[in-house]
């Protein structure tokens, strides 16, 4: 049996009708921040105490977004007659937000949780060169982060 003609028609009219009537659930963003949910993946923050320089989140990266300077200090032995050892220090932990596909790797695999998701969104800059962001920065963002 051959459907009605037109009765395409008026079941795409009736849709629209449907929508029409309804309440617009259009956030007006600059103006009302959204509620986002508890655990939302917006930027990578550091808690630099935490970071040993041990570089895995570097070399997991897929991108190579993660740079990752240090030198050895050493330090004086902990009991008298022991002896002095050595340990690395950090000197530059940056991320290049314009690589990055916020894969969560670096997060995953940092074994002393010195990186963290942070909800933090708004972090857009008008130069690509300005997406790299330093420790400074990334520690800012570590106090966003939910316990």
């Amino acid at each position: 049996m051959s459907p009605i003609p037109g009765s395409g028609l008026a079941k795409g009219l009736a849709v629209t009708l449907r929508t029409m009537t309804k309440k617009t659930v259009t956030q007006q963003y600059p103006e009302a921040q959204p509620e986002l949910p508890p655990r939302s993946r917006g930027v990578i923050g550091l808690f630099e105490e935490n970071c040993t320089v041990c570089m895995l989140c570097a070399r997991e990266c897929p991108d190579w977004c993660i740079y990752i300077d240090s030198h050895k200090e050493t330090v004086p032995p902990a009991a008298p007659g022991g002896r002095e050892r050595s340990r690395n220090v950090l000197d530059r932990f940056a991320i290049d937000f314009s690589l990055c596909m916020y894969c969560g790797i670096c997060i995953e695999v940092c074994p002393f949780d010195a990186l963290f998701w942070s909800p933090e969104f708004e972090y857009a800059e008008t130069d690509i060169h300005e997406l790299t962001h330093e420790r400074d920065k990334l520690r800012e963002w570590m106090w966003t982060v939910p316990a």
